[in-house]
């Protein structure tokens, strides 16, 4: 059982540090990426246009029906208990803070995520990895480096993008159910709205990001020879994105309260 327990240990301890040191390796491909010219810029446009661009339709809708119903359920609880003030700041809170970010980063982790992975790993078993050294050309360049840019870029615009939807966009929802005066909504948003919001939201979109895209790509690579290991591995990167992307959401927040 000592034994066995020691392997396991070691074994971990090494995933750990691969996984490390892959990182590190990412990040200084990244700035050279960004230095130099390179041939995945043709891959790093792509991967925002289907990141970024095609999710827009579902950021907006998401967006604006949250919105509208913390609106329309702030104006109508909350003067009940003499607390009408309270809708722009829970409003803000949940938008630009917690859920917006957050949303946005599960809706790439079921679109983008699961595709990298996916991706990759074929590329691994039909053996176009090793096409691509042979050809001279290095994998962590060409793959690894325009996705994960592309991602932690287009979830930074997204978040952006959910916002305005979240909070201006939502307005004119509710103006069909529970009209809201504009000057005054408008006001009172600017007013209760803080740097410290936007800057724990633009943190937690980037952190997202870099977390979704790593463990997309780290995962893919992982496999090693069977097709059947791309599912297993499309499984585990999803479930680390949404365990590693609600850890770091969770610090975040905590280091914001306490602040």
């Amino acid at each position: 059982m000592l034994a066995k327990s020691g392997r396991w240990l070691i074994d971990y301890l090494k995933g750990i540090a691969y996984a490390l040191g892959f990182f590190l390796l990412v990040l200084k491909s990244t700035f050279f990426f960004v230095k130099e010219k390179q041939i995945g810029k043709k891959v790093l446009t792509r991967q925002i246009l289907f990141t970024g661009f095609e999710s827009l339709n579902i950021i907006a809708l998401i967006a604006m029906a949250l919105g509208a119903v913390i609106i329309i359920q702030g104006v109508s609880l909350l003067p009940q208990f003499g607390q009408r003030e309270l809708t722009f700041p829970i409003l803000i809170t949940i938008i630009t803070r917690e859920l917006g970010p957050m949303l946005c980063a599960f809706i790439i982790i079921a679109r983008s995520g699961t595709a990298i992975a996916t991706e990759i790993g074929h590329n691994v078993v039909s053996h176009e990895i090793e096409a691509y050294i042979a050809s001279g050309i290095d994998p962590i360049s060409y793959i690894a480096v325009p996705r994960f840019i592309g991602v932690t870029l287009s979830i930074f615009l997204l978040n952006i993008y959910f916002n305005f939807f979240g909070l201006i966009g939502s307005f004119f929802i509710t103006q069909f159910i529970e009209p809201v005066q504009a000057s005054n909504y408008f006001r009172k948003l600017l007013f209760y709205l803080r740097p410290e919001d936007i800057i724990s939201s633009t943190l937690k979109s980037i952190t997202f990001g870099i977390i979704i895209s790593l463990s997309a790509i780290y995962y893919g690579f992982k496999v090693e020879q069977s097709s059947t290991e791309v599912p297993q591995m499309v499984i585990k990167a999803v479930g680390a994105s949404f365990v590693y992307c609600i850890l770091a959401d969770a610090v975040i927040t905590l280091i914001y309260y306490t602040r």
